[in-house]
């Protein structure tokens, strides 16, 4: 597999582009904006998601569909979790059945509650999948800065596949067969780091973020095992190792968001100011409705549910963790 084209223009789709030429790999972006195709093609940056950084210049973009895939081997899909059904559907026509795919977005679908791996097993029924996920900030690995990486398929032939089509010195693939748990760690990190915000901007301390972190922690594994996921899963690259660089980073969309509402700044004004799509605001309504569903706990991130959705001050949120029961770890 030498032929790749990236779904997605953002920044992580366009940070991939440079992962994949690192590896030797050839590449396509497909985007949807001309501006962003163009700015590829004629300047060789992404100057409006990812500014500054110098793009290879054999990284072709294009926003047809069919010049995307003339020749393609595999697709990495990477538009927001929440898009990802409507591209698929916009797309289908022109990826080659039974195409493999590997899935770069973090977030479970609102609607109907599934992965991404679910959502496209649904749509693309014969294509072969895999899941990229861990600590990856956009604007480091473009930079060429060292980062650890899991992919995970039930098929670890094309997994390996995979790894070899993206892997370098400084872009590392650790290898899993557990989609479902490095998908569950990559979606509800990205709620819990909403929570680690407002305790930010609260000005609560460090202990409080630890704290949460670790109680996060236990709500994930929880909603990972009875998803299917696996317990150990949880102490990788797309569990713990990513929990602790979004709940701990400004420059996680996710912490920033929460980092403003607990300075006080109300959810639509707080967003309005982002370019990119903040993955958790979504994902916590589905991470919601599938611990009810399960009939499990989740109490950190039924409280970032309820300031996003339900109109809950972050001191109510805070407030109302702090009173629950004690009870053993």
């Amino acid at each position: 597999m030498t032929r790749l084209v990236i779904i997605g223009g953002g920044a992580w789709g366009t940070a991939l582009t440079l992962v994949a030429r690192r590896a030797g790999s050839k590449v396509v972006l497909w985007a949807r904006d001309d501006n962003v195709v163009a700015a590829i093609n004629e300047r060789h940056e992404n100057p409006l998601l990812l500014p500054g950084i110098a793009l290879d210049p054999a990284i072709v973009a294009t926003s047809s569909i069919d010049a995307a895939m003339d020749g393609a081997e595999a697709a990495l899909l990477v538009v927001p979790a929440q898009f990802l059904r409507g591209v698929i559907g916009a797309l289908r026509h022109g990826l080659p059945d039974g195409m493999p795919v590997l899935h770069c977005a973090k977030g479970i679908e609102a609607g109907s509650l599934k992965t991404m791996s679910e959502v496209s097993t649904e749509l693309l029924p014969n294509s072969p999948y895999a899941v990229l996920s861990g600590p990856t900030f956009a604007a480091e690995v473009a930079r060429g800065l060292p980062t650890a990486v899991t992919i995970a398929s039930p098929d670890r032939a094309l997994a390996r596949t995979f790894r070899a089509a993206l892997g370098s010195n400084r872009f590392r693939p650790y290898l899993s067969d557990d989609p479902i748990g490095a998908e569950i760690g990559g979606a509800v990190k990205n709620v819990l780091a909403i929570a680690c915000g407002a305790v930010q901007g609260q000005e609560l301390g460090e202990n409080a973020r630890a704290s949460l972190i670790t109680r996060g922690l236990a709500e994930m594994i929880r909603l990972g095992l009875v998803k299917g996921g696996r317990a150990e899963t949880f102490n990788g690259l797309s569990g713990i190792s990513d929990l602790v660089l979004t709940c701990s980073a400004p420059q996680s969309r996710n912490f920033a968001l929460g980092a403003a509402l607990g300075r006080g700044q109300d959810l639509g004004s707080a967003l309005a100011s982002r370019r990119s799509v903040v993955e958790g605001v979504a994902t916590a309504t589905a991470v919601v409705r599938l611990a009810n569903q399960f009939g499990i706990e989740m109490p950190i991130s039924e409280a970032v549910e309820a300031v996003l959705h339900r109109d809950a001050s972050v001191e109510a949120m805070i407030d109302g963790l702090l009173r629950r029961p004690y009870r053993s770890e």
